[in-house]
């Protein structure tokens, strides 16, 4: 299985500082982000809109392939996240990622239906990996 990368720069700290983010595939490349695009209204992304785009898309998936699995061939599946960040602290914390699916699966009983569902949320390796350990290897240069 391939392994897939960001990137992220950031220059100056603190609320003064300004950051760029970037993913492999160039889909991002040096999108501003920095204390004003993640607590304020400023233009540019931040990273829990990017985790709830990655949980959303995600789950989508993984519940369009278990369906597939169950013999369902048709249908439209649309899930939005939200993910909240609270204080905690003297730092934060993400706190919840909450998906909110629209589905129409033709012939699909409501109870199978929300059987397939929260086994597709539970293993959604984005899901998984709100319980996944954090490794960090630093390098530090002057």
């Amino acid at each position: 299985m391939p392994t897939r990368s960001g990137s992220a720069r950031y220059e100056g700290l603190g609320k003064d500082g300004k950051g760029w983010v970037s993913t492999q595939s160039g889909v991002l490349k040096d999108q501003p982000y920095g204390f004003n695009t993640r607590f304020e209204d400023g233009a540019g992304t931040n990273p829990e809109e990017l985790i709830a785009a990655a949980h959303a898309s995600c789950f989508t998936m993984a519940l369009s392939f278990a369906l597939a699995g169950a013999g369902y061939h048709d249908g439209t599946l649309e899930t939005s996240a939200k993910v909240t960040v609270e204080k905690d602290g003297d730092g934060f914390t993400i706190t919840s990622s909450k998906l909110d699916l629209t589905a129409t699966v033709p012939g699909i009983a409501v109870d199978e239906f929300e059987k397939i569902a929260n086994e597709a949320k539970a293993g959604c390796p984005v899901s998984k990996l709100m319980t996944a350990e954090v490794t960090l290897t630093h390098h530090l240069s002057e």
